[in-house]
Parts: structure tokens; sequence; C-alpha cells
């Protein structure tokens, strides 16, 4: 469609006529993503034109019409300039009835038609758009405090205007998101944590039975709505930002547990699909992964459900809910860094801290070993899919994997060894200064490890470093003369120093606190001191 066709009409001043053009522009544009570069300043005069017809026009459907328009041509961030000043963004705030700095916009509660809805709705996805697009954009927002009003929005706004709640907490989101300077006011000054949370108690129904505890979900009851796991997922992004902002955690620790509360209730939540269930799982591992560790203890702390007695009446439940997660992550196969490090981290935080949670994980993911005959790293087990892991070539995975091993092994080298073999465990032993073997510096319960009966007598034939039981090779030197032997080992020597003359290789020793470092460097360390005697 011919755009300056349309902002004939917007100089015409007939709203009508822009109206019934810009409802083709957006039927044919809706799902426009890329747009001509040729076309660019013509775009931005449309922009501009926008904003004039929508603070001259009072009706609704006018308004939401151009809105739309905005929506589509703001996915374009070189035409933003008109919007993303303060004039314009306090335009979009008034459309949205947020009230903000410099801004007497009208509150939502007194829309009274769909309508009008329609507006609010449109207004925020601008909002939305243009703030994730612009820098400009995201200063003003900080500027006017449009953090500051949403927040007064969703303090009383009713579930049953959805896409107004929905789209405000994602505004939420962006503005913590990318400013730290908003995080660090909504943490400090707007009391947004506390926000949150009561908008994920409402979200989710939840019913307290306890100081943290939730009352158990109903198994009778249909799993969590669209709607509502929308919204959900939503406000758990804006806390995931807001939590990782500075400040004394002591004094938010009451409201925390309640967030770790909140988060076990949901994790032992389903929606309707399997794919969905995952997606609102991961925001909340996300989220609990940002939290004090010292909060934790509240998701196994459930005394009215009960808990097992093996466990000192610990309900362990969510932390299989946490091992089917990172299993079906591990099954996958791809994402690994994003869709693995944060329940690995959690994983492995609340093992280290929480014995409860080791000794459960570790009785599932370590049990005591029978079969030696394969590879740690060969099968189909939780474990077998940790220790390949421990060799990925993304260092993030591999490190998760490798140190939420060490954890369950109470950081003792020995016992990772059993597990994983030399070779898969070297990069974490190297990294931590184990090489020469020992322990971590962590402190744990006092509770032995004993091995079975099969394991006693297959450990004396079991490789260290692959960590398997190997069948015996034939020793290919059996049947060679001295001769040949000979030249083998000098084609070995040379093939070695020209490998060391290219850099390739370097020789390197182990130091007495068990890190590596040059060969040289290391046989200087073990010298004896000269000897003052002149005696032989």
């Amino acid at each position: 469609m011919n755009i300056s066709g349309i902002l004939s009409e917007i100089d015409g001043g007939d709203d009508e006529s822009v109206e019934k053009l810009l409802q083709k522009y957006n039927t044919q544009n809706s799902h426009t993503f890329s747009f001509d570069h040729k076309e660019k300043d013509v775009r931005i005069k449309l922009c501009q034109g926008l904003l004039t017809v929508l603070r001259r026009s009072a009706r609704p459907l006018c308004q939401s019409t151009c809105l739309e328009t905005m929506r589509i041509l703001s996915r374009d961030k070189s035409v933003l300039g008109p919007v993303a000043t303060r004039e314009g963004i306090l335009t979009l705030v008034a459309l949205a009835r947020l009230c903000a700095l410099g801004d007497g916009g009208e509150p939502f509660e007194d829309a009274q038609s769909g309508e009008e809805e329609r507006v609010v709705v449109e207004a925020l996805k601008c909002l939305c758009n243009v703030v994730f697009n612009s820098i400009a954009a995201q200063e003003v927002g900080a500027d006017v405090q449009l953090a500051e009003g949403l927040c007064a929005r969703l303090h009383s706004l009713s579930s049953a205007h959805h896409e107004v709640g929905l789209f405000s907490l994602r505004l939420l989101f962006l503005l913590s998101a990318l400013r730290m300077d908003v995080r660090s006011t909504l943490r400090k000054e707007s009391d947004a944590l506390r926000l949150l949370t009561n908008v994920l108690e409402r979200t989710l129904d939840v019913r307290w039975v306890g100081p943290y505890e939730v009352a158990a979900p109903d198994p009778d009851a249909p799993p969590i709505s669209l709607e509502n796991n929308e919204r959900s997922m939503e406000a758990l992004k804006a806390l995931f930002n807001i939590t990782m902002s500075d400040s004394n955690d002591e004094d938010n620790e009451h409201q925390l547990r309640l967030v770790v509360g909140i988060m076990r209730h949901l994790l032992m939540l389903k929606t309707h699909t399997e794919d969905k269930t995952e997606e609102v799982h991961s925001h909340a591992i996300n989220l609990l992964s940002n939290l004090p560790v010292q909060c934790l203890d509240v998701l196994i702390d459930v005394p009215v459900q009960g808990g097992l007695e093996k466990y000192g009446g610990k309900n362990l439940d969510v932390v299989q809910v946490l091992l089917d997660f990172l299993e079906k992550r591990i099954d996958k196969g791809s994402n690994y860094k994003e869709g693995l490090t944060p329940v690995l981290s959690l994983m492995t935080e609340s093992s280290r801290y929480h014995r409860e949670i080791r000794r459960c994980l570790k009785a599932q993911v370590l049990p005591p070993l029978k079969d030696v005959n394969e590879r740690p790293e060969i099968g189909c087990t939780v474990r077998n899919k940790l220790v390949r892991l421990m060799t990925h070539i993304d260092m993030s995975v591999k490190q998760g994997a490798a140190e939420f091993l060490f954890v369950l092994c109470k950081e003792s080298v020995d016992n990772l060894l059993k597990y994983t073999g030399y070779g898969n465990a070297a990069g974490l032993l190297m990294a931590r200064g184990l090489l020469a073997g020992g322990r971590g510096e962590t402190e744990y319960s006092s509770d032995e490890d004993s091995d079975t009966d099969e394991y006693k007598s297959a450990k004396p034939f079991i490789n260290p470093i692959t960590g398997h039981i190997e069948l015996p090779m034939p020793n290919p030197m059996d049947e060679m003369t001295e001769e040949q032997k000979e030249y083998e080992a000098q084609k070995l020597v040379h093939m070695i120093d020209e490998l060391s003359r290219k850099e390739l290789i370097r020789p390197m020793g182990v130091r007495k606190d068990g890190t590596l470092a040059p060969l040289g460097e290391t046989i200087h360390g073990c010298c004896p001191p000269p000897s003052d005697s002149d005696s032989d």
C-alpha cells in the first residue's frame, strides 16, 4: 500500500479516512518483519503522523488502529526516532492508561468498553516493541518512571483483564532486563518483589498452610490455564531480573522464602501441554538459581504434607521433578548452555548446603556401583549422561556437570574417579588443583559411602583412567625384534621432539599443590637445596 496516500489523509485531518487506509495497511503487513530500506524516510514520517492522529483523535477504534500500525512499524529499529522521545513515549503511556512522571494518564479501571481496553493493550504492545528496540526509549522510560507506573497498575489489576496484565508484566520485564537502574529501584523502592509475589499468588491460586508451605495441588484439579500460565511466566521473568539486583538479601529473606514456597508449588503443577509445563518449570528453576541457597530448604521442608523418615522427615518430591527436568533437557541434545546450566547450578548448590537433597540425588544419580564392565560414559542412566557432558565442548556445560557430580561425591577425588574415571574428571581436577587427589573445601557430613561386593571384587582390575574393567590387550612389541623396538623408540622420540619444537605440546608436571606447571619448573621445585658440605 502507498504510505504517501496515508500521509496525505493525515495532513488533511480526515481521521475516518485515515482509519480505513490504516486498516488495509495493517491487514497487508500483519506478518511483515523486514522492511524496504528505501522507504525508511516515509515510514519515519508515518510514525510521526500516527502520533499526531493519536493526540487529536478521541475515537477508540481510530486509536487502536493507529496503535496497531505503530506496532507493525516498531519492528524496524531504524524508524523509531519520533516515538522514542519523551513526547512520543508519554503519548503511548497515556493511551496505556499508565501513571508516569509528567503524565496525567487516566487509571485503567476507568475504561468502560472492550474498544477502550483494546486501545490499552495495543499501547502496551507498542511500548514493549519500542522499549526493546530503542536505547533512547529505554532512557525515557526510566526518566518518566514507567516501571513505577506499571507496579501501581499491577497492585490492583483484576485477572479478568488478561492481556492488560500480561503486557504490563512483559513491559516490566523488559525495563528491568535492559536497565540496571530500573532493577535497583524496583527492588529497593517499589517493593516489586512483594508485588510480583502477590501476582503469582493470585494467578496460581496459592493457599498457604504453613509459614512457607503451600497446600498440595488437588490431583483432580484441572491443569493451569493457558492465560494463567502466560502471566506466571512473565512474572517469573521479571522476578528473575529483580533478584539479580544488588541488595541486602537478609532484609528480604522472609519474602524470598515465600517465593521459594511458590516455586515449589509451581514445579508440582502441570499445564495443558508438556512443552508449556517444561517452559514454566524452566522459568521457575532460573529464578530459584538466583535465590540465596539458605532459602532453598523451603523446597523440602513441608511438614503439613509430610516426608520420608530416611531423609529426616523431609519431602523430596520436588527434587525428583528437578531430576526429571534435567534428564529431559539432556535427552533433547541441543541448547545445553541455556537449557542445562541453570538446573545444574541449582541442584549443585542445593546439594552442597542441604544434606537431604544431596543424599536423595546421590542415591539416584550415583547409586552403588555393581557393573564396571562398561565405560562410565556409555549407557542410558543419568550418571552416564552426566559423565558424557564432562567432556562437552561448551565450558559452562562441562564445568556444571562435573561440579554437580563432584558435590554428590562430597568433593572427594577418590569417589569421583570411582564413578567417572580419571580421563573424564581431569578438567575439573586441574581447575581445582586436585590432580594429586584430596578433597574440596566444603565440609560434609561424616556418613560413609559403602562399596558393593561386586565393586570390591572388580576394583583391582579397573583401569583408573577409563573407569572400567578392560580386557587385556595383546602387546604389539611381543613379536618385534630388538632392532624393530629400537627403531620404533627412536621414531617416537623424533615425533615428540618435533611437536615440542613447534610448541604443539608442552611437557608438564604437577606442583605440590596439585596444579599443572611446565616440567622444568616442577623438576626445579623438587631439587634438594645445594649442600654447603665438601664431602662426597
